[in-house]
């Protein structure tokens, strides 16, 4: 149950929320990942401050913190692909995609390929959920791990398109996020992609 934005954000990094405790033992390990990644974020937008003048910049470092931002998001969403091999979360929504999916040719493919596989689409989910968390966190291969969220959140927007509880709006926003990241080189803005792009004469 919500209670205000920043008693809700202190759970979640202390690992009290719901889709913790759910976790058991296993919840102390994720906590202590998520405020790793915002460490080591931190860490690394400081060293590429301090080193590159062009990052100096009140763009750069907004950009930083919606990268953040929806890093972590990302792992939020992750945390009730768990447990494995099979979420009871996932298979729920799961289950709403073959039912309120904006075509038939796409209910069809959740029906007879994803949902008779679960124990195998439910790690996959889990794997690409935590690589987004992970390189818009630490701004790693943000280029193309934002075109993958895009894509992946546009399979969203179709899957639950017609759902009642659901506002279509909400993941073309999300999909525009990361098109915006993939466009703009995110991971360039106080991230590992722009160590990589000093050192390297590149980077994604």
């Amino acid at each position: 149950m919500r209670t205000d934005p920043f008693t809700d954000v202190a759970a979640f990094v202390l690992g009290n929320t719901s889709d913790y405790e759910s976790l058991g033992v296993l919840r102390y390990l994720f906590a202590v990942l998520f405020a790793g990644l915002l460490v080591a974020s931190v860490v690394i937008a400081r060293g590429a401050w301090r080193r590159d003048p062009a990052q100096r910049t009140g763009a750069t470092v907004l950009t930083w913190l919606f990268r953040v931002l929806m890093g972590s998001m990302w792992f939020q969403g992750a945390i009730w692909k768990l447990p494995l091999p099979v979420s009871g979360g996932l298979q729920y929504w799961t289950e709403q995609m073959a039912a309120d999916a904006a075509f038939p040719f796409f209910a069809g493919i959740v029906n007879t390929l994803i949902l008779p596989n679960m124990p195998i689409f439910d790690p996959l989910i889990l794997t690409v959920e935590l690589g987004l968390a992970v390189s818009l966190v630490l701004g790693v291969a943000v280029r193309p791990i934002a075109a993958l969220g895009l894509l992946y959140v546009l399979g969203l927007w179709v899957g639950l398109y017609r759902h009642p509880g659901e506002w279509p709006w909400t993941y073309i926003f999300i999909a525009i996020v990361h098109g915006q990241f993939a466009i703009h080189h995110a991971g360039r803005s106080l991230g590992l992609d722009a160590w990589r792009q000093q050192f390297a004469g590149g980077g994604a």
